[in-house]
């Protein structure tokens, strides 16, 4: 049997055993080395089938503490076109959260100044590597494994205007400090794109490096001075998101019928 469908064939047994609850989420599965033996295959063959699943997020192998089940990631359903909302007490929230739904943070959010990469700093409409002040965070619903990452990039000279923005609070509550200092009522645009993480996306997001995110810029945008005053820019593994939008008809695609129930278009017929 050639190589490459020996790999796949091991890989097809791994994913099914994985299925049947044979290794449950979180625990290691057996060392290469005995796949090897088990399988009668070489370790080659184990590690390729291996690196199948940690593409599919299936596996998670990590240095020095071996290969593990990932849990199942429940997918959530975003409808678009975006939409902001405000709470009195909260500020305001984007993006995924339901009415009433509880989302956790699974590090302590931090703020801090870091050289902002090129990305950023071109939404930003500043130079790549100037430092800005940076907020942090993943969270997910409550009992979920973590969802996004969260980067939110503050213009210096916005950071300098309102200095509450470094300050920890309510998650929407330092745009309600830009808004206050002369910048609202905030407009934000929104940009998607896929691409891979990096290999602290992936650490921070429990995901294997190989597997695709959906990157979610948010842009907001000054209404005195119409420049970018705040970028946040969220990371949500590809198997956790989907995205959905009604589709609207132009006055162009309106409904009207092209001919009689049964019969023909009535082409050139006078009234």
């Amino acid at each position: 049997m050639a190589p490459r469908e020996r790999y796949r064939e091991i890989a097809d047994d791994l994913r099914k055993r994985i299925r049947e609850g044979e290794w449950p989420p979180g625990q290691r599965i057996p060392k290469t080395i005995a796949l090897s033996a088990e399988y009668q295959a070489a370790r080659g063959s184990i590690s390729r089938a291996i690196d199948e699943l940690e593409a599919e997020g299936i596996l998670l192998s990590t240095p020095r503490r071996g290969t593990f089940v990932l849990a199942q990631r429940p997918r959530r359903r975003v409808s678009r076109v975006p939409r902001v909302y405000r709470r009195r007490l909260a500020g305001y929230s984007f993006g995924a959260t339901a009415p009433g739904e509880v989302w956790v943070n699974h590090i302590p959010p931090f703020r801090s100044l870091e050289p902002i990469p090129a990305r950023a700093a071109e939404l930003l409409d500043v130079a790549p590597g100037t430092l800005v002040l940076r907020r942090r965070r993943v969270t997910s619903p409550e009992g979920e494994p973590p969802f996004g990452l969260s980067d939110s990039w503050i213009h210096p000279e916005v950071a300098a205007e309102a200095p509450k923005v470094a300050e920890q609070g309510a998650p929407g509550g330092y745009l309600d400090a830009i808004e206050a200092v002369g910048h609202g009522p905030l407009a934000w645009q929104e940009i998607t794109r896929a691409r891979t993480p990096d290999k602290e996306e992936a650490s921070l997001l429990g995901i294997p490096a190989e597997l695709p995110v959906v990157e979610i810029c948010r842009v907001a945008v000054s209404a005195s001075t119409e420049r970018p005053v705040e970028v946040t820019m969220t990371v949500v593994p590809a198997d956790r998101i989907e995205v959905v939008a009604t589709v609207e008809r132009d006055a162009s695609a309106r409904y009207e019928v092209l001919s009689p129930p049964g019969g023909r278009p009535d082409h050139g017929k006078e009234p």
